[in-house]
Protein backbone atom coordinates (compact mmCIF):
# COMPACT_ATOMS: atom_id res chain seq x y z
CA UNK A 1 0.00 0.00 0.00
CA UNK A 2 2.97 2.59 0.71
CA UNK A 3 3.70 2.32 -3.23
CA UNK A 4 0.27 3.35 -4.30
CA UNK A 5 0.06 7.05 -2.21
CA UNK A 6 -0.10 9.55 -4.65
CA UNK A 7 1.88 12.11 -3.34
CA UNK A 8 2.89 15.48 -4.45
CA UNK A 9 6.79 16.77 -3.39
CA UNK A 10 6.18 20.19 -2.49
CA UNK A 11 3.36 22.85 -0.80
CA UNK A 12 2.53 26.27 -1.99
CA UNK A 13 4.55 28.92 -0.46
CA UNK A 14 2.15 31.76 -0.60
CA UNK A 15 -1.34 31.93 -0.75
CA UNK A 16 -4.37 34.49 -1.29
CA UNK A 17 -6.19 32.99 1.29
CA UNK A 18 -4.98 32.23 4.43
CA UNK A 19 -3.49 28.36 4.82
CA UNK A 20 -4.57 25.70 7.45
CA UNK A 21 -2.77 22.47 7.76
CA UNK A 22 -3.50 18.95 8.60
CA UNK A 23 -1.56 15.29 8.77
CA UNK A 24 -2.48 12.03 7.43
CA UNK A 25 -0.85 9.95 9.73
CA UNK A 26 -0.06 6.82 8.26
CA UNK A 27 1.09 3.70 10.47
CA UNK A 28 1.64 -0.25 9.79
CA UNK A 29 0.18 -2.42 11.87
CA UNK A 30 0.85 -5.96 13.44
CA UNK A 31 -0.55 -7.54 10.30
CA UNK A 32 1.58 -5.53 7.82
CA UNK A 33 -1.42 -3.29 7.01
CA UNK A 34 -1.39 0.11 6.61
CA UNK A 35 -3.59 2.20 8.47
CA UNK A 36 -4.95 5.86 8.81
CA UNK A 37 -5.48 8.05 11.82
CA UNK A 38 -8.56 9.74 11.77
CA UNK A 39 -10.41 11.82 14.48
CA UNK A 40 -14.18 12.91 15.07
CA UNK A 41 -14.91 16.29 16.67
CA UNK A 42 -16.86 16.74 19.49
CA UNK A 43 -20.23 18.46 18.85
CA UNK A 44 -19.23 20.99 21.15
CA UNK A 45 -16.47 22.71 19.04
CA UNK A 46 -16.96 26.33 17.12
CA UNK A 47 -16.11 24.83 13.83
CA UNK A 48 -15.96 21.62 12.14
CA UNK A 49 -18.34 20.39 15.11
CA UNK A 50 -18.94 16.38 14.72
CA UNK A 51 -17.10 15.72 11.25
CA UNK A 52 -14.35 13.24 11.07
CA UNK A 53 -11.02 15.07 10.45
CA UNK A 54 -7.34 14.85 10.06
CA UNK A 55 -5.64 16.00 12.67
CA UNK A 56 -4.88 19.78 12.10
CA UNK A 57 -5.52 23.51 12.21
CA UNK A 58 -4.53 26.84 11.73
CA UNK A 59 -1.17 28.25 11.82
CA UNK A 60 0.53 29.33 15.34
CA UNK A 61 3.52 32.27 15.25
CA UNK A 62 5.83 29.43 16.52
CA UNK A 63 4.73 27.47 12.84
CA UNK A 64 7.60 27.82 10.68
CA UNK A 65 5.65 25.94 7.90
CA UNK A 66 2.97 23.89 7.22
CA UNK A 67 4.37 21.23 7.88
CA UNK A 68 4.88 21.94 11.70
CA UNK A 69 1.39 23.41 11.66
CA UNK A 70 0.34 19.92 10.95
CA UNK A 71 3.09 18.33 13.50
CA UNK A 72 2.09 20.21 16.28
CA UNK A 73 -1.05 20.57 15.76
CA UNK A 74 -1.32 16.40 16.09
CA UNK A 75 0.79 16.12 19.23
CA UNK A 76 -1.89 18.34 20.70
CA UNK A 77 -4.82 16.47 19.14
CA UNK A 78 -3.76 12.67 19.80
CA UNK A 79 -0.58 13.18 21.33
CA UNK A 80 1.65 12.20 18.61
CA UNK A 81 5.45 13.30 19.28
CA UNK A 82 6.66 15.14 15.78
CA UNK A 83 9.88 12.78 16.95
CA UNK A 84 7.35 9.97 15.61
CA UNK A 85 6.76 11.00 12.09
CA UNK A 86 8.43 10.81 9.14
CA UNK A 87 6.80 13.28 6.44
CA UNK A 88 6.34 11.09 2.92
CA UNK A 89 5.15 14.31 1.25
CA UNK A 90 2.02 15.95 0.34
CA UNK A 91 -1.69 16.18 -1.47
CA UNK A 92 -2.92 18.48 -3.47
CA UNK A 93 -3.76 21.83 -1.16
CA UNK A 94 -7.76 21.67 -0.62
CA UNK A 95 -10.13 24.67 -0.77
CA UNK A 96 -12.67 24.54 1.85
CA UNK A 97 -16.12 25.46 1.63
CA UNK A 98 -16.72 26.75 4.73
CA UNK A 99 -14.22 28.45 5.69
CA UNK A 100 -12.36 30.72 3.08
CA UNK A 101 -9.29 28.29 3.75
CA UNK A 102 -6.07 27.05 1.68
CA UNK A 103 -5.45 23.05 3.61
CA UNK A 104 -2.27 22.06 3.00
CA UNK A 105 -2.51 18.07 3.80
CA UNK A 106 0.96 16.74 4.61
CA UNK A 107 0.98 12.87 4.89
CA UNK A 108 3.15 11.18 7.57
CA UNK A 109 4.49 7.84 8.77
CA UNK A 110 4.40 7.17 12.58
CA UNK A 111 6.96 4.94 13.85
CA UNK A 112 5.00 2.60 15.89
CA UNK A 113 4.86 1.42 18.78
CA UNK A 114 2.92 4.84 19.90
CA UNK A 115 0.44 5.65 22.09
CA UNK A 116 -2.91 7.72 21.52
CA UNK A 117 -3.61 10.67 23.80
CA UNK A 118 -6.57 12.46 22.72
CA UNK A 119 -7.59 15.65 23.60
CA UNK A 120 -10.97 15.24 25.39
CA UNK A 121 -11.73 19.08 24.17
CA UNK A 122 -10.91 18.48 20.11
CA UNK A 123 -11.06 14.69 20.10
CA UNK A 124 -14.39 12.32 20.89
CA UNK A 125 -13.57 9.68 19.07
CA UNK A 126 -10.54 7.99 17.04
CA UNK A 127 -10.81 5.87 14.03
CA UNK A 128 -7.89 3.89 12.71
CA UNK A 129 -9.55 2.04 9.30
CA UNK A 130 -7.23 0.09 6.68
CA UNK A 131 -6.11 2.04 3.56
CA UNK A 132 -7.19 -1.01 1.90
CA UNK A 133 -10.47 -0.86 3.15
CA UNK A 134 -10.87 3.29 2.42
CA UNK A 135 -9.70 2.25 -1.25
CA UNK A 136 -12.37 0.13 -2.24
CA UNK A 137 -14.75 2.22 -4.50
CA UNK A 138 -17.68 0.02 -3.55
CA UNK A 139 -17.85 1.52 0.14
CA UNK A 140 -18.36 5.32 -1.32
CA UNK A 141 -20.77 6.93 -2.75
CA UNK A 142 -21.73 11.16 -3.88
CA UNK A 143 -24.12 13.71 -4.17
CA UNK A 144 -23.45 16.46 -6.79
CA UNK A 145 -23.07 19.87 -5.56
CA UNK A 146 -22.62 22.13 -7.72
CA UNK A 147 -19.81 21.56 -10.69
CA UNK A 148 -18.68 18.83 -7.76
CA UNK A 149 -18.99 15.60 -6.07
CA UNK A 150 -19.46 15.32 -2.63
CA UNK A 151 -17.79 11.71 -1.44
CA UNK A 152 -19.29 9.88 1.28
CA UNK A 153 -17.95 7.28 3.71
CA UNK A 154 -19.77 5.27 6.10
CA UNK A 155 -16.67 5.10 9.16
CA UNK A 156 -18.17 2.92 11.81
CA UNK A 157 -21.36 3.90 11.86
CA UNK A 158 -20.49 7.97 11.18
CA UNK A 159 -20.23 9.48 8.10
CA UNK A 160 -16.84 10.78 6.33
CA UNK A 161 -17.33 13.45 4.04
CA UNK A 162 -16.48 16.80 2.78
CA UNK A 163 -12.54 17.99 2.24
CA UNK A 164 -11.50 15.00 4.41
CA UNK A 165 -13.00 12.86 2.60
CA UNK A 166 -11.80 14.64 -1.18
CA UNK A 167 -8.29 14.02 0.97
CA UNK A 168 -8.41 10.68 1.47
CA UNK A 169 -9.46 9.38 -1.59
CA UNK A 170 -6.56 11.23 -3.40
CA UNK A 171 -4.57 9.33 -0.65
CA UNK A 172 -5.32 6.05 -1.35
CA UNK A 173 -5.49 6.92 -5.50
CA UNK A 174 -9.53 7.13 -6.30
CA UNK A 175 -10.97 10.35 -8.04
CA UNK A 176 -12.74 13.15 -6.83
CA UNK A 177 -14.53 14.29 -9.71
Amino acid sequence: MWDSLRLVDAYPEESEKPMAAVLAPLYEDDAGDVRVILTKRPDTMPTHAGHIAFPGGRPDPVDRNPVDTALRETEEEVGINRSQVEILGFLPPMDTVEFSLLVIPVVGQVKTPFDLVPSEREVAKVYQPRLGQLADPDHWWHVPWGDHKVWYYNLEGDTLWGATARMVRLLVGLDVE
